[in-house]
């Protein structure tokens, strides 16, 4: 990297280990004297890696229950994500699924966005998220104009970028379509020396599936739920969220809901399952890349960044409808199947860390050297 850089990272908020924190990790690690801004931060909840950094939170990290309740705070995320105080950075990376794509820099700064996806519940997800049979009809007609107000502001701040980073073809596909923006396709990093086959000895199978998620509306771990059992199969369900006490009515006959697990003990599950399960259309979805890492197949719905990431018959099984029927015919064709370990690790090892370490330092040697103010 370019000496004497001043960086800062922009991350929405920190409240959890999901995909989009892994990639920030990696930010933190080829970053090492990188500020770190973020909307809320709830400690403890991240890696080692970046709980070490000093972060800095905005308003809403001072608001009651901030940890908690953020996400009722959303019509404010505008106002605080523009008043972090950026002047003295030369080059800001934002991972964004939300606000923080929207950061104000300065005129001699560059602006990298890792676009984890335009916001998707301002843009084409409201329902999943605030319809009535989430938030009751009255709550739906009050936050519809609110969510159409932060859609149209998520549109008018897309030239404070000054390059898009999509993590897969689908999410190109709405840069362009809600930015009006090229992007350029990295794919997320994937910790393939941690996610590797058992090198010991033959893993005992477990005559069961696996989902590793977490527990929000559009990730359709009930889908997954109600196939297993139409299926006749067993499913482990890792993960926490807000969908949680929904989920319970559906556990029992070999069906289980365990929380939240770590690492080393979500390595094992990957390891001796069936197959792990993505039954929700996803940006990317770095869980099926990790399952493949340690040589197992997926199935996934055959739309979003599944496509990028499982090919049909050799790492995985595609299902091509959200219905019970189809997710559970998935299920039964994994079971059936041979599958060839190696040649499902060696798919994942193209997702790996060093890969997107490699893409990324290009990508801000590319940007630093060209004229200011161009825009990709």
């Amino acid at each position: 990297m370019i000496e004497g850089l001043r960086v800062a990272l922009i991350h929405d908020w920190l409240t959890g280990m999901r995909g989009g924190e892994k990639a920030l990790e990696v930010f933190c690690e080829m970053f090492p004297a990188a500020d770190l801004f973020t909307l809320v931060h709830l400690p403890g909840t991240t890696s080692p890696v970046i709980e070490r950094r000093t972060v800095k939170g905005s308003m809403i990290q001072w608001l009651p229950f901030a940890g908690r309740l953020y996400r009722q705070y959303l019509p404010l995320f505008p106002v605080a994500v523009e008043q972090f105080d950026l002047d003295a950075y030369d080059l800001v990376i934002s991972t964004s699924h939300c606000a923080a794509k929207s950061v104000v820099v300065t005129g001699r700064a560059r602006h990298l966005c890792y676009c984890l996806t335009p916001m998707r519940y301002a843009w084409d997800q409201f329902d999943a998220y605030f319809g009535p049979d989430r938030v009751g009809r009255a709550g739906t007609m009050l936050l519809r104009p609110v969510l159409a107000g932060l859609a149209r502001w998520d549109r008018a701040t897309e030239g404070r970028v000054h390059r898009y980073l999509a993590i897969s073809q689908y999410v190109a596909r709405r840069i362009a379509l809600y930015y009006n923006r090229e992007s350029t396709l990295v794919y997320p990093p994937v910790d393939t020396d941690f996610y590797t086959p058992n090198p010991a000895e033959p893993v005992q199978r477990q005559p069961k599936f696996l989902v590793v998620s977490a527990l929000v509306p559009y990730k359709r771990v009930d889908l997954a739920m109600m196939a297993a059992r139409h299926a006749g199969v067993g499913l482990t369900v890792v993960g926490n969220g807000p969908e949680r006490a929904n989920l319970e009515r559906l556990t029992g006959d070999g069906i289980e809901l365990v929380g939240w697990l770590a690492d080393e003990e979500i390595r094992g599950l990957y390891r001796s399952t069936i197959a792990t399960i993505l039954p929700g259309e996803e940006d990317f979805g770095i869980v099926p890349v990790e399952a493949q890492a340690c040589g197992r197949p997926v199935v996934a719905l055959g739309r979003g960044g599944a496509l990028d990431t499982v090919i049909d018959g050799e790492t995985g099984v595609l299902f091509g409808d959200t219905t019970v029927e189809s997710l559970a015919a998935g299920l039964q064709r994994a079971a059936s199947i041979a599958w060839d370990a190696d040649r499902i690790r060696r798919h994942a090892e193209r997702f790996s860390r060093t890969r997107f370490v490699n893409e990324i330092q290009h990508i801000v040697e590319d940007t630093l050297s060209a004229p200011a103010g161009a825009r990709w």
